[in-house]
């Protein structure tokens, strides 16, 4: 089984400057839906984010994938 959470926190701390200060926190984990907020140092964010939020959206796409087989929607939402 795919720890999303886990992953998450892999991929942000591969991009950012600073990944002593990448933090994953699951807020909500339903049999159907997975909540999942991630928490990264102010100097950071651009680099999560990316330039017109194309980093977002990749990382948000490759948790897509990775948790198919959970059949759970995936939430990431970047603080």
């Amino acid at each position: 089984m795919v720890d999303v959470s886990r992953t998450l926190a892999n991929v942000a701390k591969a991009i950012v400057d600073d990944p002593d200060q990448v933090n994953v926190i699951v807020k909500e984990d339903t049999a159907d839906k997975i909540v999942l907020e991630l928490v990264v140092a102010p100097d950071d964010m651009g680099k999560v984010i990316g330039k017109s939020g194309r980093i977002a959206k990749a990382i948000r796409q490759l948790l897509k994938t990775a948790s198919a087989s959970l059949n759970k929607k995936i939430t990431v939402d970047i603080r």
